[in-house]
């Protein structure tokens, strides 16, 4: 198990309210405990064991040295979402969702080359040497941008090992990119939300910032461990043991 997580902490974080009831996804049946005031509760029981098989993949992926996408572009989420990826050293998505991140990895992709080529003119003084203040200004506020939709995945793989998802609906078209491709998906499912889609569903309250912090605190634990059990390459720095040679007698 990657990390045990506290039912107490889930209830005190507000994880187990959903929806009103006339807004939830029959499909969400399975995870709903009761109503209250017009709003469906959440069973935490099940969500306790729908959060450790998923931190239980993500600290296995982990492990395997493989990427996790995490996104969260819903404005509860951003910043959560933002220092989660920046403490675990992951790529992100939490300003905007464009179509074909995953799925047009080839147009993403040279994008990206063009904005670290602009920086790296940038840093290195090349431009400045051939443009004047307000050129100069021009390319800033470019790069700028171009790191507004990509700075968070300028490091990302073509092929995540996993994508997190903080709200399968608001972030709906990274989920069916993710479905494309295969990949698997880790997702916050709240009573009006289809779990279908989502590998490793978690029912929980999706708009509640304590519950999504919570979320991410355990992922983070999660991530964290598995990248410490990571089996990194050998130094091969090190010169091999030598044999002494067998001195012949003449």
């Amino acid at each position: 198990m990657a990390t045990e997580v506290d039912i107490k902490q889930l209830l005190e974080a507000g994880a187990h309210f959903g929806h009103q009831t006339s807004r939830w996804h029959p499909k969400m049946a399975q995870y709903i405990h009761s109503k209250r005031g017009g709003a469906h509760i959440i069973d935490l029981t099940k969500t306790v064991t729908k959060l450790e098989e998923a931190l239980s993949f993500l600290q296995e992926t982990a492990a395997k040295d493989k990427q996790i996408l995490f996104v969260g572009t819903k404005r509860q989420a951003q910043d959560i979402v933002l220092k989660l990826a920046t403490d675990t050293k992951q790529p992100y998505v939490v300003n905007r969702w464009l179509g074909g991140m995953l799925t047009n990895w080839n147009t993403i992709g040279a994008q990206i080359k063009h904005l670290v080529d602009l920086e790296s003119k940038m840093a290195g003084g090349e431009l400045a040497a051939k443009y004047n203040k307000l050129e100069i200004q021009r390319f800033q506020e470019e790069i700028d941008q171009m790191n507004t939709l990509y700075g968070g995945i300028k490091e990302l793989n073509a092929k995540p090992g996993a994508v997190v998802v903080f709200d399968v609906i608001h972030d709906a078209n990274a989920v069916k990119e993710a479905k494309k491709l295969g990949l698997p998906i880790v997702g916050i499912v709240d009573t009006n939300a289809d779990p279908t889609d989502i590998t490793y569903p978690v029912p929980m309250n999706d708009d509640a910032i304590k519950a999504l912090q919570l979320f991410a605190d355990y992922i983070e634990k999660a991530v964290n461990t598995g990248k410490a059990k990571a089996v990194k390459p050998a130094d091969k720095t090190e010169a091999p043991a030598v044999k002494p040679e067998t001195v012949k007698a003449n």
